[in-house]
């Protein structure tokens, strides 16, 4: 298994509040609504389905360390999830990272965080939602 990378440029919003216990989601979605406590970024450039095969294939891996860095307003916070071979990185939508080992039908891209979006730093989730501008990478090793 190689070391692969993949980045996903997102924008906060004023509706970013990060509260949620169990998952941390980016979406393409132009829009936020205060119901969305996991959703840190929106109007994201890129989705699961615009992923390298290489990536999508060592994160179908149940060995895979995922390591997720994320960098918004001067601010960087950083969690590690592990990949599994039900991820199918078909979403066009929207990437999810979840604490749990659940998988959904197309949107979650790492299972069993070390860290949900309330679990991130607040002086970056108080970035984001004055809209700083996002980057997420994402590492397969």
């Amino acid at each position: 298994m190689s070391s692969l990378r993949e980045q996903i440029h997102a924008v906060g919003h004023d509706h970013v509040s990060a509260e949620h216990a169990s998952t941390l989601e980016l979406t393409s979605d132009d829009f936020l609504t205060p119901a969305g406590d996991c959703i840190i970024g929106i109007e994201a450039d890129r989705v699961p389905a615009d992923f390298d095969e290489d990536f999508v294939a060592d994160c179908q891996d149940a060995s895979a360390t995922i390591t997720v860095e994320l960098d918004a307003g001067g601010y960087t916070d950083r969690l590690q999830a592990r990949g599994d071979p039900e991820l199918s990185f078909d979403s066009e939508r929207s990437a999810v990272i979840r604490t749990s080992e659940y998988t959904d039908d197309d949107r979650t891209i790492a299972v069993d965080a070390t860290a949900a979006a309330g679990d991130l730093d607040r002086d970056l989730v108080a970035a984001l939602a004055d809209g700083a501008a996002l980057t997420a990478t994402l590492r397969v090793e």
